[in-house]
């Protein structure tokens, strides 16, 4: 009797993995996320500004984590390059670096088209490198002057997720900083607006959730 118990148990849990898999057969597994992406990507972007009024470039490196395509953070490194008009100077050229946490949250995250609100704070260094000040103004002038800033900057960007692998986007913000003391220097701070375009290339859906579609009649 035991053995005729077994041998029935054998058989049938037999029958249930082979109906298994002809169920499975008619399936076909699919990578998709329904619930939580992660992503990483590197951003490279340029943006266009005033300071004071003058003529401002800027280029900027960013490396972020992507939470659930709705918040990023990261790391993002900015160059300055700004024609001021200081009168004590032979070229007249300030420049500046800045750098530290991103922080961005993403609205309408599973369209083709987001909307972002971007913010950088951060610190760096902004100052006029080699003019060759008037020596009619201090004999002892350094010739490097340089002064270390604190900077927020919020913004408001559009990204076009063109690919798993790659995003564009467009977007204005603005800089505040804190302020300068710079010798001979019209300038007080290198506040601005700015706007730009840049792109971003990394994997947008990392670990996607699985599941099955039926291969008969699109069901």
């Amino acid at each position: 009797m035991k053995q005729n118990i077994l041998l029935f148990s054998l058989l049938f849990f037999w029958c249930v993995s082979w109906a298994q898999d002809q169920e499975d057969s008619g399936y076909i597994e699919f990578n998709d996320r329904s619930n939580v992406v992660h992503g990483v990507y590197l951003g490279l972007s340029t943006y266009y500004g005033e300071i004071d009024g003058k003529d401002t470039y800027l280029g900027s490196v960013k490396v972020a984590y992507v939470a659930n395509r709705k918040f990023e953070v990261g790391f993002v490194g900015t160059f300055l390059y700004s024609e001021q008009d200081n009168f004590r100077t032979t070229n007249e050229d300030l420049i500046g670096a800045y750098g530290g946490l991103h922080l961005e949250p993403i609205l309408f995250s599973k369209s083709a088209v987001n909307l972002s609100f971007p913010l950088l704070i951060g610190a760096g260094g902004v100052g006029y490198l080699g003019n060759n000040f008037d020596d009619r103004f201090d004999e002892d002038f350094d010739e490097d002057d340089i002064d270390a800033v604190f900077v927020l900057e919020p913004g408001m960007s559009v990204l076009f997720n063109i690919s798993r692998y790659l995003q564009l986007e467009a977007g204005i913000k603005y800089r505040f900083s804190s302020k300068l003391d710079l010798e001979f220097n019209p300038l007080s701070r290198i506040n601005g607006f700015s706007g730009g375009v840049g792109i971003k290339v990394g994997v947008f859906n990392m670990g996607r959730n699985r599941y099955k579609k039926h291969l008969g009649n699109g069901k």
